[in-house]
């Protein structure tokens, strides 16, 4: 794109460093709340976080309530039991601490506290109309960026698909991002999540609504996460490297909040709502296919990207730098335990024209930086059986 070319920046107010998480009551009270609702789950209760977070609110004269029961892959009646608790307690505002199941959750509950309808009608771009209550984020995986993003997802198990509902209005008011919170987070999550992180930046820095402003963000995060996620899955207690991989999670959060994602996204949210997998992983096993589709309609950038990677792209031929770059991806999601293949997790021959047809439907392939067929995303699915 042209650098004179008009483009929208938006993000929340960010506290990055170790004890960040420490300041939600402190910003509870600036927001002229009394009563909270702290959104978690299960597996980030049991690690203490959320006692410590509980505290820090009582000191600050803060009353809370707690929503544990979310799901990975957050789901309908998860935002709809959530948005009753709130209303039922009086809460005034969400406090979400989590990944970004539990962030998208707690947005889809400020979403229904405030329209009083149900989540499933606001599927697709700007059909809030009422602000949400206001939302801090304190995140513990360096993965979906979801506290800096306008984005939430929501699965539909019903008609099993998930819901990109994307919304100015879905960005949180501040990211309390401490990379102590890393230091729980088992090692497959670590991965799915930082993987979640590459795709991010690659789909952002390639997708057709990028912009100086995302570009410079999106490379940033390639840089980081392919140097760091690897290290940060053997050692898991090394807290410098979990701050270099919430960084990358931060900076691709960034880019692709405000460039869009495209068909690895599409395609991967059609997968996660049918099958209720991983979005990490869905994302993995479908980014290496996508890229060579896309590859010719964004040759340069795909080049930029594979130098971030740390190849030596700019001596190869351009005939084998596509190639290099795929492999570079298979191998690193595969040194990270990712080996499967869609066939192996359960998709079937049959499955993939529903598949497509969601994908087709999806937010996120408006910005893809080619237009593709269906049979095109058909075909795609299938080389990854």
């Amino acid at each position: 794109m042209s650098s004179l070319e008009l483009r929208k920046f938006v993000a929340p107010e960010l506290l990055v460093g170790v004890g960040a998480r420490h300041l939600a009551g402190r910003y509870a009270k600036n927001f002229g709340t009394k009563n909270v609702l702290l959104v978690t789950d299960p597996g980030v209760k049991k690690t203490g976080l959320v006692d410590g977070i509980c505290n820090d609110l009582q000191m600050a004269g803060i009353e809370y309530e707690i929503y544990s029961s979310v799901q990975p892959n957050p789901r309908v009646e998860n935002v709809m039991q959530g948005a009753e608790i709130f209303s039922q307690a009086g809460c005034t505002a969400l406090v979400a601490v989590g990944g970004g199941s539990v962030i998208d959750c707690a947005k889809g509950i400020g979403i229904v506290s405030s329209e009083n309808r149900p989540i499933t009608e606001f599927e697709g771009v700007d059909r809030i109309t009422l602000p949400p209550p206001p939302l801090i984020c304190i995140p513990t995986t360096a993965g979906s960026s979801a506290d800096v993003s306008q984005f939430a997802i929501i699965s539909d198990p019903v008609r099993k698909v998930k819901i990109a509902i994307i919304s100015k209005a879905l960005v949180p008011d501040v990211a309390l991002i401490d990379p102590e919170t890393l230091l729980t987070l088992p090692q497959d999550l670590t991965a799915y999540t930082g993987l979640d992180v590459l795709t991010h930046a690659i789909e952002a820095y390639v997708s057709n609504a990028s912009s100086p402003l995302t570009d410079l963000h999106a490379l940033e995060a390639i840089r980081l996460i392919s140097r760091n996620l690897e290290p940060a899955v053997k050692s898991p207690h090394d807290l410098q490297l979990r701050v270099e991989t919430m960084l990358a999670s931060l900076y691709a959060g960034l880019a692709f909040s405000n460039a869009s994602l495209g068909a690895v996204h599409a395609m991967a949210h059609s997968l996660g709502g049918f099958l209720d997998l991983p979005h990490g992983k869905c994302n993995a096993l479908l980014l290496d296919c996508v890229m060579e589709y896309n590859y010719r309609s964004a040759s340069r950038r795909y080049t930029d990207i594979g130098e971030a990677l740390g190849l030596p792209v700019h001596t190869m031929a351009e005939e084998e730098r596509c190639t290099a770059i795929c492999q570079e991806i298979q191998r690193l999601r595969r040194s990270l335990g990712v080996t499967e293949t869609l066939g192996s997790l359960g998709v079937t021959g049959d499955a993939i024209p529903v598949l497509a047809d969601h994908a087709m439907k999806d937010a996120c392939m408006a910005t893809n930086p080619r237009n593709p067929l269906r049979q095109e995303i058909e075909a795609l699915y299938e080389s990854a059986l």
